[in-house]
């Protein structure tokens, strides 16, 4: 029976990715509308023959591998449970130490190993795809410190959080989701506190904008829009990437507006001021607390549905998933595999909202800079230094866009201009 569902899930899966090829490069549509040609909006207008054909290849594969790469962590982690993979390291566990806190260390660390191992396919066609277009100029040693960086630091968050998890199961198999949820609340803002100063750094070096002109210009935008800020940061991304970014992070006082030092180089300081009136307006219309709101509120709903799904699956299929109960260890691969697939059920949720918060913040920055042109050449730019779609097919907009298309965005722009005038 066992071999039987892996053998299905192993073809619906390959299904799957011949359905997802045919419709980025076959059905979905991703040109300009119409009304839309010769506008600043059309790629044709500001990218040459070569901008726009890499552009098209290299949107599409980076599509096809966002959209084949999660259904292949459920697929590895359903086959996990079959082949008996995750009893085996629960087993290995219970052999090497009788302390349960040890017991858990030794599972985490094996099943990330094997995760790693599963997931470093599409991670390296991922860094080889952007070398290959110009967007990466990260070496592969620094890519690979990257990883090891990453692999430790999530080996550290999932022992912890994995230890607190089944303990609260052992405690409370029927509440153990709401005691989860109450502890992820403080949790939460307490790695946003901690991102800036402590995560962040561990993959590059921030520091006070070197641009004091520049810094005053930002600072006096600030102060207008009443923002406590006495520093704006720059990051050095120019050894990574070609791309182009700017961002808000961090929570009360650990607050920070970061700037890429490739956005320095390649941006005009209007173009800039633009980007960090952007900015601004999250901090202003109180976005990242709305997002931590909306984050919080899915996670209960999550937890709650997670829980259901695991007692009722590990009741009717358990013997088949070689789980023999809830609080087990070993059905640590189905939870995450329930989780998963809520979380990309939920994405056009909740890139929706954020789309709409980044379409006010788009909104906001126009009307504080008053330059219509800047922003529309600062979009642009973001097009040709990220080979970025200007209008992606339906579905990849729904999944994957936490922004509105730049089509979107700089026809808002124009529109703008018309009812200005």
């Amino acid at each position: 029976m066992r071999r039987k569902i892996g053998v299905q899930a192993v073809f619906i899966y390959l299904f799957f990715m011949i359905a997802v090829y045919c419709y980025l490069y076959f059905g979905g549509d991703s040109g300009i509308p119409e009304a839309f040609r010769g506008t600043s909006a059309d790629p044709a207008t500001f990218l040459n023959g070569r901008e726009l054909m890499l552009s098209e290849e290299y949107s599409r594969i980076r599509n096809f591998l966002f959209f084949v790469s999660i259904p292949f962590e459920w697929l590895f982690l359903l086959l996990m449970l079959l082949g008996g993979l995750s009893q085996t390291f629960e087993r290995w566990a219970a052999a090497s130490s009788k302390s349960r806190i040890l017991q858990t260390a030794i599972y985490v660390f094996w099943l990330s190993i094997i995760t790693l191992i599963a997931a470093f396919p599409f991670k390296y066609i991922g860094y080889y795809l952007s070398k290959e277009y110009n967007i990466s100029t990260q070496s592969f040693s620094s890519w690979m410190k990257d990883q090891i960086t990453d692999f430790w630091l999530n080996f550290g968050l999932t022992f912890l959080l994995v230890s607190v998890l089944y303990w609260l199961i052992q405690k409370s198999q029927k509440r153990w989701w709401l005691y989860a949820w109450l502890l992820s609340v403080p949790f939460s803002f307490f790695m946003m506190f901690l991102q800036p100063v402590v995560i962040d750094p561990l993959y590059n070096d921030f520091y006070p904008l070197k641009d004091k002109k520049l810094e005053t210009k930002i600072l006096e935008m600030a102060d207008k829009a009443d923002i406590p800020a006495d520093h704006v940061y720059e990051v050095n991304m120019a050894e990574k990437t070609n791309s182009l970014n700017a961002y808000v992070t961090g929570v009360g006082s650990n607050s920070r507006i970061v700037l890429w030092d490739t956005t320095l180089n390649r941006l005009e300081d209007d173009e800039i001021l633009f980007i960090m009136a952007h900015e601004m307006a999250h901090y202003v219309e109180k976005h990242i607390y709305i997002g931590i709101s909306g984050y919080l509120l899915l996670s209960l709903a999550g937890l709650w549905v997670i829980a259901k799904i695991m007692d009722h699956a590990v009741r009717k299929w358990g013997g088949i998933l070689q789980v023999s109960s809830v609080r087990n260890i070993s059905s640590l691969p189905l939870f995450l595999l329930v989780a998963s697939i809520l979380t990309f059920a939920s994405a056009p949720l909740s890139n929706a909202v954020s789309r709409y918060q980044e379409a006010r913040a788009d909104s906001y920055a126009i009307k504080m800079t008053q330059d219509s042109q800047s922003a529309i050449g600062t979009f642009q730019e973001l097009t040709r230094a990220g080979l970025s779609e200007v209008n992606p097919p339906y579905l990849v907009k729904l999944f994957r866009y936490s922004h509105p298309t730049m089509l979107e965005r700089i026809s808002a722009l124009e529109q703008y201009d018309r009812e200005k005038e």
